[in-house]
């Protein structure tokens, strides 16, 4: 797997993360997925924080 397309598919895995995380967020807001716990949501935008991070990392440091 080449360096772009890695990247290309770290900034997928942070797009879907973001957006699944905020959908999650919204909808808990509008009483619809009371179920779920902060937590949880938390971690959706822990994880995308953290490809987000190893995306840039892998694109300016990470030569392989």
């Amino acid at each position: 797997m080449s360096q772009s397309s890695l990247n290309r598919r770290l900034i997928q895995i942070f797009g879907i993360l973001l957006g699944i995380s905020v959908a999650v967020w919204v909808l808990r807001g509008f009483g619809i997925l009371t179920f779920i716990p902060g937590g949880i949501i938390w971690l959706l935008l822990l994880g995308a924080i953290v490809i987000a991070i190893i995306s840039y990392a892998q694109r300016r440091w990470w030569r392989i």
